[in-house]
């Protein structure tokens, strides 16, 4: 393709731009439009109002965590956990991957492990991996602690995490009681 080719594609190009540019200010001036000097219907706003229903609508689940525990069993929990185990090690000494090491996670300090460098946000949260926490950080990471930088998307099914919960429990030098 020679450069006389290239100018006549570019200069086509350049005139549709015009062609379509000028149409439009062309239609602005025959068709003009005036505003209604009166709205139609004006829209009113309770901020009180909005503002109680905003609050309402951010009331927290609270969960049964005993009854949640009780549906839950190890073999189950092993078998969910190596979704996990692509990124955390849960054996005692097995170190940090991706993610933090998982022994004596569960009554650990949330962000506590001193090789691992954990998000802004997991550092500075100041409660400990319950099984209430644990239970809402596998539902859905990022909503439970914003600003973490694990990207797993979490547990949907209550089993699912009742399980992983039991078997980071069964991983430590001191399990806690189940509630």
């Amino acid at each position: 393709m020679d450069s006389f080719e290239l100018n006549k594609i570019i200069g086509a190009i350049l005139l549709v731009a015009l062609l379509v540019i000028g149409i439009g200010k062309v239609a602005d001036l025959i068709f003009h439009v005036n505003k209604p000097e009166k709205p139609g219907y004006k829209v009113e706003l309770d901020v009180e109002k909005a503002s109680t229903q905003n609050t309402e609508e951010k009331v927290v689940e609270v969960v049964d965590i005993a009854a949640l525990m009780s549906t839950g069993n190890l073999e189950h929990g092993e078998k969910v956990f190596k979704k996990c185990a692509a990124c955390h090690s849960i054996k005692s000494g097995g170190g940090n991957k991706i993610g933090p090491a998982l022994y004596n996670v569960v009554g650990r300090k949330i962000g506590a492990l001193n090789d691992y460098k954990y998000s802004k946000a997991l550092a500075e949260y100041e409660k400990n991996w319950t099984f209430e926490e644990l239970n809402g950080f596998l539902l859905k990471p990022k909503d439970w602690i914003k600003g973490t930088k694990m990207a797993y998307a979490g547990l949907r099914k209550e089993k699912d995490r009742a399980s992983v919960i039991l078997y980071l429990n069964k991983y430590a030098d001191n399990p806690l009681p189940l509630p």
